[in-house]
C-alpha cells in the first residue's frame, strides 16, 4: 500500500464511524499508456488502488493522441475482465469519426461515453457534440465531461443540451469549476446533470456540497491522478463540512452512479445544507491561503517552500491557541510532505508528496469534521514554528 494510503486509512475509518457503511462507486477512473502529460496506469494498477474500499468504478481511456478506437477496445476488455468491480466507457475526439466510435464501442458493450473539450480542443457548441448526446439520450446513457481546469466556460451549452436530450445523464466532472459560480442555482430543474467531486481543491468541493443538491453529486477520484482511499476521505471530509446528512453521503458515494448506469433518474436525497451559518476560522483561513498559494507553487514547477513556511507559521496557535489540534494536523501532514518530497517523477508535472500538502489543506478548510487519533506528538511552539 503506498504511503499516503497507509497514512490516511485512520482517516476514511474515522469518518465512517459517523457516516456509517458507505458503498463506494468511483465514478470517474483510467486505464492508458500514452497520455502526453505523463500519467499512466494499467488495468491491475487501478484495481489495485481500488482495493478494499471501492466496489465498483467507471473507467475510460486516457488520452489517445492517435486515436481511441484501440483504447476503447482496452478498456472494454479489461471491464470483461473485472464484471465485479468495472464498468467501460468509451471516449472519443469530435474531431475522429466520433458517432461511429462511439457506437461501435457502445454496442460491444461501453455503458457511457467520455468527451474531454481540453485535451481533444473542442467547444460543447459544436454540432456533432450534439449528435453525441443525442445517442446517449436514444439510449439512456451518461456522458462524462471534463469541466475542470484549462477550458472556458461550457455549462450554459452543457445545460441546453441536457434539456433538449433528457433522457442522457451529463456528467460535469473536476467539481464543474469552471461553471459552479452559477450552475448550483440551475441544478434543481436539471435531474439529468451531476457534477462528479475529482478535484483537489476543498475550498471548492465545501461549495459544491453545500450549494448543489446532493442528487446531482457523485464522488469520483480522477484516478490515477487521485487515489480513490485518499479522494474518498477529502470528499467525505467536505461533505460532512458542508453539513450533508447520512443519506445524502450514500448518494454521492455510490447510489446515485449506480441508478444512472441502470437507466433510472437520481433518488431524491433532498436539498442542499446551504451556506454555513457559523463565520471561518480566521486563523485557519490564514493556513488555507498559503497552502493553496504552496499548490500553485507546485503546479507552477515553481519553490513552494516559502508558502509552506508562511502556512507553518500560520499554525503556530500555541497548545492552548484556538482549534490547536486542527493545526497540529496541519503540521504533521506537512511534516510528511516535506518528508517525502523528492524530486518529480519524470514526465509528471507534480511529485507524489503533494497528496499530504492538499490533505493538511483539506484538514484546515474543515476544522468541524473529527480527527483520528493522532501520534503523539508535542504540541509547536511559536519559536519551533519559526526556525
Amino acid at each position: 500500500m503506498p504511503a499516503i494510503e497507509a497514512n490516511l486509512r485512520p482517516w476514511l475509518e474515522r469518518l465512517l464511524r459517523d457516516t456509517g457503511p458507505l458503498d463506494f462507486y468511483d465514478a470517474h477512473t483510467h486505464i492508458g499508456s500514452n497520455d502526453p502529460d505523463g500519467y499512466k496506469q494499467t488495468l491491475e494498477e487501478l484495481i489495485a488502488a481500488l482495493g478494499p474500499d471501492v466496489r465498483r468504478a467507471v473507467v475510460f481511456p486516457m488520452h489517445e493522441p492517435d486515436g481511441y478506437a484501440a483504447a476503447n477496445d482496452a478498456v472494454l476488455a479489461a471491464a470483461a475482465a473485472q464484471p465485479e468491480r468495472l464498468v467501460a466507457f468509451c471516449r472519443v475526439s469530435p474531431h475522429d469519426s466520433p458517432l461511429v466510435e462511439a457506437r461501435r464501442a457502445l454496442d460491444a458493450g461501453a455503458r457511457g461515453i467520455k468527451l474531454h473539450p481540453r485535451a481533444e480542443r473542442f467547444g460543447m457548441d459544436e454540432p456533432v457534440v450534439a449528435e453525441l448526446v443525442a445517442l446517449a439520450h436514444e439510449r439512456r446513457l451518461p456522458v462524462l465531461i471534463h469541466a475542470g481546469r484549462g477550458i472556458p466556460a461550457l455549462g450554459q451549452n452543457t445545460m441546453r443540451l441536457a434539456e433538449r436530450f433528457a433522457d442522457a445523464t451529463l456528467i460535469l466532472a473536476h467539481g464543474a469549476i469552471s461553471d459552479l459560480a452559477w450552475l448550483w442555482r440551475v441544478l434543481p430543474s436539471h435531474t439529468n446533470v451531476l457534477i462528479d467531486t475529482s478535484w483537489w481543491n476543498p475550498v471548492d468541493l465545501v461549495a459544491l456540497f453545500a450549494l448543489c443538491p446532493p442528487a446531482n453529486v457523485v464522488w469520483a477520484s480522477d484516478s490515477p491522478y487521485g487515489r480513490p482511499l485518499v479522494s474518498a476521505v477529502w470528499a467525505l471530509r467536505c461533505a460532512l463540512q458542508a453539513g450533508c446528512t447520512r443519506a445524502q453521503l450514500r448518494g454521492i458515494a455510490g447510489g446515485t452512479i449506480e441508478r444512472v448506469l441502470r437507466g433510472e433518474p437520481p433518488e431524491d436525497l433532498g436539498p442542499p445544507p446551504g451556506a454555513p451559518r457559523a463565520p471561518l476560522d480566521l486563523l485557519l483561513e490564514r493556513v488555507v491561503t498559503n497552502l493553496c498559494g504552496a499548490f500553485a507553487r507546485l503546479a507552477a514547477r515553481t519553490d513552494p517552500t516559502e508558502s509552506v513556511v508562511l502556512a507553518r507559521l500560520a499554525c503556530a496557535v500555541g497548545a492552548d491557541g484556538p482549534l490547536a489540534q486542527v493545526h497540529a494536523a496541519v503540521l504533521e501532514q506537512l511534516d510528511r510532505c516535506e518528508g517525502e518530497l523528492a524530486p518529480t517523477p519524470a514526465g509528471l508535472p507534480l511529485p507524489t508528496a503533494t497528496r499530504y500538502l492538499v490533505h493538511a489543506l483539506c484538514v484546515a478548510r474543515t476544522p468541524d469534521v473529527p480527527l483520528p487519533e493522532l501520534p503523539e506528538a508535542p504540541a509547536p511552539t511559536r519559536g519551533e514554528a519559526e526556525s
